[in-house]
Order: structure tokens, then C-alpha cells, then sequence
């Protein structure tokens, strides 16, 4: 059994000595046990205070505890009067919380709650993926070998497909043989595209002779995606066995010399992207997939663009295919004419919102990469102009140079193929 405690109580107003002696009728220094608190539970709820016999306590003096000073833990009647006018705090969990700390802190507390409940519970998460990078190489590892174990061709070379040259239309996936394709929604840790001219399939197959597996539309940071996810099907093409990597986009031109319809050959890029910090090697690096810190002076092969323009040579294209420097913005808006007149300062001549990020990680992975802009309209530097640049113009003129472009990559794709067997016979 419990030992009784010594406690002073008071059934009114006036004060509770607690040195054992009584005050009139109002109260009285006892020993009580379990069960004489029940009863006085059960009764009139009285003041209690707990602390020393030995010192008077002063109910006015705010409960302050000093020493040995006995301290008032229970009366109702004075939390019902600190509470009446806070109904909102009348709850099983404010009323302590009120009582012993005030009106400041309940009031954060309670801030507190409401925002835990409404960024964690209520808000349901935008992606299967944070901003941050978790990419991890058993990741792409697992994508690489959910493909490979339901092809039968290896690949060699990757083409990523831009807006308007996707395909949608008989154009470059349409003309490989013996393929096998895989929607995006049905491969594991895929995004997929949410913008018109991208048709959303990973396709695997012969053009020509050689090997090749094609990405009929790709993922854009405007579309909500980080950087390195929007790259995450390159290094799937590193880890199924691609070498090289050719990438086509939509631009707008910004070079007076070029004019819709024309190709330009990509041999630099400005990331402005990564001016801002945005940069699709950002995060853990996992030396599987290339080095901390790889070298990007050579982004765009050189032997590649040699191959490309023997290429339009021999089409007899050479009137409308450039080489120059590409630019990539984030998008989706299009440029103002002061951020075109920049770009033009700077020595850009076309201007997209895709394919650094790829060739980035297309670099840091080892692969040799290549990529072309089909100029779908011309930048607007006058501000006169009442031209608007809009995105069906964009679709509209890929599907116009769609046959010049299926025979500009397959031909190039055999010259690459002949120039890799010739370096692996030496």
C-alpha cells in the first residue's frame, strides 16, 4: 500500500495554510490516502497544493514555485475562467497547454499542428521522385534489365527524337525493322510526356543494318520534372550497351542566316539552366556512371559533326544546314525580345528547352554524343513585330522535314556504325 500524503486543502476562497493547523472552517492540514482522494474527486472540487508544511502559499502571487513553496496543480474553477473567452481552446489538449504556458505559446502550437497536418497529411506528392537526386545506379540498373530481358538486338546507338519529329507521323521509329516497343507508363521508374508532339514510347530495332533503340518524345523541366530525371533514360542507354547518342530538338532561330526548316548542326552549348544551378549531375555521384567533375569542352564530337556534314552533302542539303551554338531556357514560355537580344550578344544562334541535360549526362556516362536543331521559327527581336511564336508552328514544320531528317539520321547512324567497326578492327 501507498504511504498517505500530507496535503493542504481548501473548500473556498481564503487560503490554505499548510503547517497542519486550521482556519476557521475554510481548511485543514490532513493525511490522505487513495481513497479520501477519490471522495473529495467525487465532491466539490477543492484547491489542492503540494509542496512543504512547513510554508504558507499565496493563491495571488501566480503559482510561482520558489524552493521548497507549495504549488497550486489543480483548480478548475481558475483554468474555466483563464479559458471562457478562448472557446477555440476549450479542447482536452489546449486547456493544459494554455494553463501552463499562456496565450503565446498555444497559440504556435497550434500553428504548428495545422501545418504539419496540411503539408504531411493532406498534400499528396507530386512525383514518384523529390527534387533531389535518387537516381541511384541499382535503379537504372533494374530499368536497363526489365528492357533487356524482353529484346533480343543490343543496341548501339540511342536517338532521342524531338517536337514534331517523334514519329507520330511514319517518320523515324516507323522505319525501323524487327522492333519491339515499350509505352512509358509500362517501363519501371519512367516519367512520361505531357507535351503534344511527344509521343511516349521507347522503341528497339534495326535502321538500316544497325542496331539502334529510339525515344519517340522526351521529359522537359517545364513539365514539372528535375533535370535529372528528364536525363534518366541516357544512362538507361549507357547500362542496355549504347555508345553514342544522337539527339534532334526543335529551336528557335535566332542567327539572321537561318530560316525555317533549316538544320543546324549543334558544336557548343550556353547551359543557362546551370547558371541558375540547375544541373542534372547534381546530388550523390555514384563513380559507376562517370566522375565527380567531367569534362564538357568536348560535348559535341567532332568527328560526329564531320560525319554530319559529309551527310548533308551528299543529300545536297548544304544550303540549309548550319553549325552553331545552341542556347537552353527553361520554358515553357517563350523568350521576351531582351532575353533574345542577350542570347544574340553572347553568340547564340538558336535558342530550346531540351537536350544539354541530355548531353550532359550523356558525357559524364562516357558516351559520344551528337545533336541537331530543326529551326521551327524565328526568334522575335523587333518590338513592333505583332509575331508570336507558338508551339503548332513548332509541330507543324517537323512534320514537313520529316522525310529530309529520317534519311539525314539514317544515313548518319550507318556512317557512325561503319566508323565504330572500323575503329574496333584496328
Amino acid at each position: 500500500m501507498s504511504s498517505p500524503v500530507k496535503i493542504a486543502v481548501s473548500n473556498g476562497a481564503a487560503s490554505a495554510p499548510a503547517n497542519g493547523t486550521t482556519n476557521g472552517t475554510n481548511g485543514v492540514s490532513k493525511e490522505v490516502n487513495g481513497a479520501d482522494l477519490k471522495k473529495m474527486k467525487n465532491a466539490n472540487p477543492p484547491k489542492v497544493y503540494i509542496g512543504s508544511a512547513n510554508k504558507e502559499f499565496n493563491p495571488s502571487s501566480n503559482d510561482s514555485m520558489d524552493g521548497n513553496q507549495p504549488r497550486c496543480i489543480a483548480d478548475p474553477d481558475r483554468l474555466q475562467r483563464r479559458t471562457d473567452s478562448y472557446s477555440p481552446y476549450n479542447s482536452c489538449w489546449v486547456t493544459p497547454l494554455y494553463y501552463w504556458c499562456g496565450d503565446g505559446a498555444v497559440l504556435v502550437l497550434s500553428v504548428m499542428v495545422v501545418v504539419v497536418v496540411r503539408v504531411y497529411v493532406l498534400t499528396p506528392p507530386v512525383f514518384e521522385f523529390t527534387t533531389f537526386n535518387t537516381c541511384t545506379y541499382e535503379i537504372v540498373q533494374s530499368v536497363a534489365q526489365f528492357l533487356l530481358d524482353r529484346i533480343t538486338i543490343r543496341p548501339k546507338i540511342g536517338i532521342i527524337c524531338g517536337s514534331g519529329m517523334d514519329g507520330t507521323t511514319g517518320c523515324l521509329a516507323d522505319a525501323l525493322t524487327d522492333s519491339t516497343s515499350f509505352p512509358y507508363e509500362t517501363i519501371p521508374y519512367f516519367p512520361t510526356p505531357t507535351v503534344p508532339g511527344h509521343m511516349g514510347r521507347l522503341v528497339f530495332g534495326f535502321l538500316g543494318d544497325v542496331p539502334v533503340m529510339c525515344m519517340q518524345g522526351r521529359f522537359h523541366y517545364y513539365e514539372g520534372y528535375p533535370l535529372w530525371k528528364c536525363a534518366m533514360p541516357v544512362r538507361v542507354m549507357k547500362l542496355v550497351g549504347v555508345t553514342h547518342l544522337l539527339a534532334s530538338n526543335a529551336a528557335g532561330g535566332l542567327n539572321n542566316n537561318y530560316k525555317v526548316g533549316d538544320i543546324m548542326i549543334i558544336k557548343d552549348h550556353i547551359n543557362l539552366l546551370g547558371f541558375a544551378g540547375n544541373n542534372p549531375l547534381m546530388g550523390p555521384n555514384d563513380e559507376r556512371f562517370g566522375p565527380r567533375f567531367p569534362a564538357i569542352n568536348r560535348a559535341y564530337d567532332y568527328q560526329v559533326r564531320r560525319m554530319a556534314k559529309q551527310v548533308a552533302s551528299e543529300m545536297n542539303i548544304n544550303d540549309i544546314t548550319h553549325e552553331g551554338v545552341y542556347s537552353v531556357v527553361g520554358g515553357p514560355s517563350f523568350e521576351t525580345i531582351a532575353e533574345i537580344r542577350m542570347l544574340g550578344a553572347l553568340g547564340v544562334d538558336a535558342v530550346g528547352m531540351s537536350t544539354v541535360h541530355e548531353v550532359i549526362t550523356a558525357r559524364h556516362c562516357g558516351m559520344t554524343s551528337f545533336a541537331f536543331s530543326l529551326i521551327t521559327n524565328k526568334s522575335v527581336t523587333d518590338y513592333e513585330s505583332y509575331e508570336e511564336p507558338n508551339h503548332e508552328e513548332v509541330i507543324d514544320m517537323g512534320k514537313q522535314r520529316e522525310p529530309v531528317l529520317k534519311e539525314f539520321i539514317t544515313r548518319l547512324v550507318k556512317k557512325i556504325e561503319e566508323d565504330r567497326q572500323q575503329q574496333q578492327s584496328k
